[in-house]
């Protein structure tokens, strides 16, 4: 990530400026993995979208136009009131949720919105049959009306606000519920997350595994990072590095087996300089070999192996075993996750000395 989408991300986190919007395609491309796999993996189910926009989300946009063909049995979405958003969104797909709601009624921003389909027998549903209320308060997910709908729910299914995702994964954590947000790569690293993926209760969805990708802000949301832009159709855009959807959701790619070399053959062939002809490094301070790129774990080494934190895009838990982590950050000593071994020297990789990134440590299940 650049430093000024680093900078863009950062100050958005600060000002709480969350209003970042999935793009159409990016939802569908992800949901059409999970029913693909399991064809009814909605069927009969409620789903919940929180923190959403419902009349301008394409979160909602999707499910309520695939919601016979998933056999979905309740969708619910909502949303934080007008005022508690810095910035308001209204792209042109808010006329297929176009109300007669009335602007000057005072609760039309001072309250968070609810919009819901229900199925009625065998008849079929759509976007039409949307209906929406009034939600008792701003629509905060930590609110008592709004948990009261996740505990109904049978999915939550968002992209939750920037600022509060750590608390938002907890939420959804605490109620045992089957979801799917996204977040950046880094959150892996959290101590909050990575207990959940190394004990394989979360994972990364299939969609993604790298590159950038665009989300839609509002009108008059400044585009101070890099990649932002107007698009064709007059809707200002910020492109993020490092996006990833994560789930509890089963889907094919998480249980595919990766083809890697032989550790000869990486050190021969490989197409990086740091191991051909050189080989594989080892930590000062743990016995663990370094693997500097997830496209290069020797298959044939059974030892504990030190791997990015991208080696998650293609993580197959029946294929290998996850151990723990070192941070690559010197000045986090508070993490309780790491593997006993590199607490003695700050809980930290080090190779001649020298800090190595952030490492999950794995092994090779036999």
């Amino acid at each position: 990530m650049s430093e000024r989408e680093n900078k863009g991300l950062a100050n958005a986190k600060a000002a709480k400026n969350d209003e970042f919007y999935t793009q159409y395609e990016d939802i569908q491309k992800e949901l059409n993995a999970y029913v693909e796999y399991d064809p009814d993996v909605f069927r009969d189910k409620t789903i919940l979208l929180p923190c959403d926009d419902p009349a301008w989300s394409n979160f909602t946009l999707f499910f309520a136009q695939n919601f016979s063909r998933y056999g979905i049995k309740k969708l619910i979405s909502t949303s934080y009131a007008l005022e508690r958003k810095k910035y308001v969104y209204r792209p042109p797909m808010a006329d297929l949720f176009a109300s007669e709601a009335p602007v000057d009624d005072p609760a039309f921003n001072a309250r968070g919105k609810i919009f819901t389909l229900d199925r009625d027998q065998d008849r079929r549903v759509d976007i039409d049959n949307l209906q929406w209320d009034y939600l008792e308060g701003d629509g905060d997910f930590r609110s008592t009306e709004v948990k009261r709908l996740r505990d109904q729910a049978d999915f939550i299914i968002t992209n939750p606000p920037f600022s509060l995702f750590r608390e938002f994964l907890a939420w959804i954590v605490g109620a045992d519920k089957k979801f799917l947000i996204i977040g950046n790569i880094n959150c892996i690293t959290y101590k909050e997350v990575f207990p959940l993926i190394m004990n394989d209760k979360i994972w990364l969805g299939p969609s993604i595994s790298s590159g950038d990708r665009m989300f839609n802000v509002p009108d008059d949301y400044p585009l101070e990072a890099a990649g932002c832009g107007v698009d064709e159709r007059g809707n200002k855009f910020i492109r993020v590095k490092g996006v990833r959807w994560l789930t509890n959701i089963e889907h094919r790619r998480r249980h595919q087996n990766i083809t890697y070399m032989s550790m000869a053959d990486y050190i021969r062939y490989s197409k990086h300089k740091e191991i051909r002809g050189a080989g594989y490094r080892r930590y000062d301070n743990y016995d663990a070999i370094d693997v500097p790129y997830s496209d290069s774990i020797p298959i044939d080494y059974d030892g504990v192996m030190g791997v990015p934190i991208t080696f998650l895009d293609k993580y197959n838990p029946d294929q290998f075993e996850i151990l723990g982590y070192a941070t690559g950050n010197s000045k986090a000593n508070n993490n309780p996750y790491r593997i006993n071994g590199f607490k003695d020297k700050g809980g930290v990789p080090l190779i001649d000395g020298k800090l190595c990134y952030h490492r999950i440590l794995i092994r090779r299940r036999r």
